[in-house]
Formats: C-alpha cells, sequence, structure tokens
C-alpha cells in the first residue's frame, strides 16, 4: 500500500505553501499589460467625466470652482440652451439625427447589395473592384472634402441636406465588412438551393440572404451612425445656412461665439453632453442583435 502511495513535494525553503510559485520577472511582466489599460482607460474616461461634471455647473462656478468638484447649475444650462435662439439646437439636434440615420440607413443599404454582390457573384474584375474599396477605406475624408464639394457645386447642390446626405451613402468601409460578412454567413449552397427552386436573384438576397447578414448590417449601421453624428468637415464645408448646421457644427459656432461672450461656454459644454446621449441610447437598443446572433451561433454548434 505504501508503495502506492503518492508524495507532495515539499515547498521550497523561504516560500509559503499554497502559493503560487513562479519567477518574478514573468509576474511582472504580466503586470505590464495591465497597468497600460488601466492607463489607456483613464485617458479616455478623464475627458467623459470632466464633461459630467463641468455641465452642472454655471458660468460662475466653470471657472472658479475645482475642476472636478460637481456644481449647482445643470438644470439651468438645460434652460438656457432650450431658450437660446428660440431652440435652435434642437433644429440641430433634428438634423444630425436626420443626417445619421437616413444616411447611415442608405448607407447600409448600398453595403448590403455591394457586399453580397462581391462575396457570391464571380465576374471579371471582381478583386480589382474589391481592391479599389480597400484604398478607399485609407483614404483620408480631407482629401475628398474638396472633389466632392466641386461636384456638388456644378449640381447646384450645396447648402442643402442632399449635399451632406449624397456623400455618405457610399461607404467603403461599410462595403468592406458586408462583404466579409456575406462570406462567412450566407452559405453558397443556400443560395443554389434558391436557384434550383426557381426563386429570381432578388428573392433570394431579401427573404435567404438578407436575413443571414442582419447581425453585420447592424454593426455597419452603428459605425455609420456614429460617423455621421460626429461628422464635422463635410457640413463645414458644404453648408452655410445654419438652420441645415448638425449638432457638431452648431456647437462649434456656439464656442466661436463664447471667445467674445464666455457665458455660452456652459451652453457648449451642456450641449455636447446631451448630444452623446443619443448614441448611448442607440448602442443599448442594438446591442441586443450582436447577442442574439451569438447565442444562435451557440445553439447552432
Amino acid at each position: 500500500m505504501s508503495s502506492l502511495a503518492v508524495r507532495k513535494a515539499a515547498p521550497a525553503a523561504g516560500t509559503t505553501p499554497g502559493t503560487a510559485q513562479g519567477p518574478p520577472l514573468r509576474r511582472r511582466i504580466a503586470f505590464v499589460p495591465t497597468v497600460t489599460l488601466l492607463l489607456g482607460a483613464i485617458y479616455c474616461l478623464l475627458p467623459v467625466a470632466w464633461v459630467l461634471i463641468a455641465a452642472t455647473k454655471s458660468g460662475r462656478e466653470l471657472f472658479s470652482t475645482f475642476t472636478f468638484l460637481p456644481g449647482t447649475g445643470f438644470a439651468e444650462n438645460v434652460k438656457d440652451l432650450n431658450a437660446y435662439r428660440d431652440g435652435v439646437y434642437w433644429k440641430w439636434m433634428g438634423n444630425s439625427a436626420l443626417y445619421a440615420g437616413l444616411g447611415a440607413l442608405l448607407s447600409t443599404a448600398v453595403s448590403a447589395l455591394s457586399g453580397y454582390a462581391l462575396a457570391i457573384y464571380r465576374f471579371r474584375g471582381r478583386e480589382t473592384v474589391f481592391n479599389i474599396l480597400l484604398a478607399g477605406v485609407l483614404m483620408p475624408p480631407v482629401i475628398l472634402a474638396i472633389p466632392q464639394y466641386l461636384l456638388l457645386a456644378k449640381a447646384d447642390l450645396t447648402d442643402s441636406y442632399a449635399s451632406v446626405l449624397l456623400p455618405l451613402v457610399l461607404s467603403p468601409y461599410g462595403v468592406y465588412l458586408a462583404r466579409i460578412y456575406a462570406t462567412a454567413a450566407v452559405p453558397s449552397d443556400v443560395v443554389e438551393a434558391g436557384r434550383m427552386d426557381g426563386a429570381s436573384e432578388w428573392r433570394i438576397f431579401t427573404r435567404v440572404a438578407l436575413p443571414m447578414m442582419v447581425p453585420g448590417l447592424v454593426t455597419v449601421f452603428l459605425f455609420q451612425f456614429v460617423a455621421v453624428w460626429n461628422n464635422f468637415l463635410l457640413p463645414y464645408i458644404m453648408l452655410s445656412d445654419d438652420e441645415k448646421f448638425p449638432i457638431t457644427l452648431g456647437l462649434f459656432t456656439l464656442l466661436e461665439q463664447g471667445a467674445n461672450t464666455p457665458a455660452l461656454y456652459t451652453l457648449v459644454i451642456t450641449g455636447a453632453l446631451l448630444a452623446v446621449i443619443p448614441l448611448i441610447a442607440l448602442f443599448l437598443v442594438i446591442q441586443r442583435f450582436w447577442s442574439l446572433d451569438l447565442l444562435s451561433g451557440a445553439v447552432k454548434s
């Protein structure tokens, strides 16, 4: 019986029994990524915390109290923001909702059609078209803004809602994501089965492929919505009527006026805080599509 017993190795001298023994250098190296991530999180969240706190301060408190000490003027700031130029702030918010909502919807539709075609169909020049789209992903928007302005000026469309919406319809990054997702989510056997049953290509796309692509298209919609909502350069070049300004450009004009009227700084800060709320709400609403996709994948596997 004693020959079959397994004896535990005695702990090394100078160590505590039951504790993990490992090289101190390796533990120190593993500690570095954690510290780096914490510093990165602090760097990203510190401005958000500043906006949250600064929005609660009145104009007097903003410049006279400690930076991260909450104030008592949030309700008054919101009231002043509503009253500024008969509520033009909410006009800017509505414009941003129009640009971002309709622009993201049209862009997602174009991305879905283009990505599906590039993923499923085999035609000459397909890879060339896809490589051109990839080059468009790497192209900085500032390079395209001036040519887009000149083209729309020729069509007499500048200083209109269309001048902001039309350049946003085609998103190279959206097409890229849609193609990658369609390749992974839409089996070619399913498409061939639909063709053998006599379904048209449009019916196969809308009834078979599109439901499979929904989680990927939701991602495209979210990315495009956030990009359009935060877009500043294109409206700045295209628009001159401040009634058509999105929230980014409207707050910029307020900030410029704040140099001569410091009381407007509180309106800019409060407006910036309120402008983030729709993005947070959108993310909370559509994140369930990703959760459902993960759950369905787990069930299928």
